[in-house]
């Protein structure tokens, strides 16, 4: 072969590899065709905030105002997701909320606004918290699940001190329904829904 011809094959080889390693670098632009969808799983549930168990009712007070229907312990409840981002890209967690079921009486929304990045190919996870009172949950109880309590013929107050007593062990079977997680990147949004049983 002519030396010509074999300096210009080196020289084509040398470009075409120079391109390659060019296109290797440039990253990915999210779109609405290669947006993969989240992997979104629940992995615990656990109190972060717990006094036990304890109600009173109307009560007079030193200072300030009493609550109408009286005070009862709080309890703050963590439910941690991993998210998973199966795309070349990061994404942005923008919104999640869900309902909250304890042995199917459904209690209240839990929604979360604080945004978070996932980078590329990487796994974060989202704590979302939730408050709730003995007497919150007995209002909560009357109002929406009433109908559920007659038929299977669970007393509101019953029922309310088996939860609080198990929260310390999660003996009661927690369901997170008709969750939504909103993800965007570049101008491309997606909602992701999810639903899960805990344990």
């Amino acid at each position: 072969m002519p030396k010509k011809y074999t300096a210009l094959l080196i020289a084509l080889i040398f470009g075409m590899g120079v391109l390659f390693a060019s296109c290797a670098g440039v990253p990915t632009k999210p779109t609405a065709a290669n947006f993969k969808d989240p992997v979104i799983t629940l992995d615990y549930v656990a109190p972060s905030y717990y006094e036990g168990f304890w109600y009173y009712g109307k009560a007079k007070v030193a200072m300030g105002k009493a609550p109408s229907g009286g005070g009862s312990s709080p309890v703050t409840v963590d439910f941690v997701f991993e998210i998973a981002n199966p795309n070349s890209y990061p994404i942005k967690l923008d919104s999640s909320q869900f309902f909250l079921y304890f042995d199917d009486y459904e209690l209240r929304i839990v929604r979360d606004n604080n945004a978070m990045w996932i980078p590329a190919g990487k796994t974060n996870s989202k704590v979302m918290h939730v408050t709730l009172t003995p007497f919150s949950t007995y209002v909560k109880f009357l109002l929406a699940s009433k109908e559920l309590s007659i038929k299977r013929g669970d007393k509101p107050w019953d029922k309310i001190t088996q939860w609080w007593n198990g929260l310390p062990d999660m003996s009661f079977k927690v369901d997170v329904k008709d969750a939504s997680f909103t993800f965007s990147a570049n101008g491309v949004s997606k909602a992701i829904a999810v639903n899960a049983t805990y344990p």
